[in-house]
């Protein structure tokens, strides 16, 4: 079992920024790459960014690329959104997850509120 823990969200004004952490816990071993996705009212939840565990290769929405900036810290299982730049646009409960298998993102946080202000 892995357990996450996000951190970090808040209310912003736009151009504003904010860094979310996502601390995972138990048997971290088992972890090959870590995401946050988002999801705002009404809207499906949507990948934002994600990077592997060990070897830090990294992806990104294209609506985020350019602002947001995902990276690890493995001496403390941690992982963090660093997010520039926001618009309204960006507001949305973020989830940490964590994939320890081929078949998906099998661990979740319980996420945290973005809000940003026009």
């Amino acid at each position: 079992q892995v357990q996450l823990v996000e951190s970090g969200g808040g209310l912003v004004q736009a151009g504003g920024s904010l860094r979310l952490s996502c601390a995972a816990s138990g048997r971290t071993f088992t972890i090959y790459r870590m995401g946050w996705f988002r999801q705002a009212p009404g809207k499906e939840r949507e990948s934002v960014a994600s990077i592997s565990w060990s070897g830090g290769s990294t992806s990104y929405a294209d609506s985020v690329k350019g602002r947001f900036t995902i990276s690890r810290d493995n001496a403390k299982n941690t992982v963090y959104l660093q997010m520039d730049s926001l618009i309204p646009e960006d507001t949305a409960i973020y989830y940490c997850a964590a994939r320890t298998t081929t078949l998906g993102y099998n661990y979740w946080g319980q996420g945290t509120q973005v809000t940003v202000s026009s």
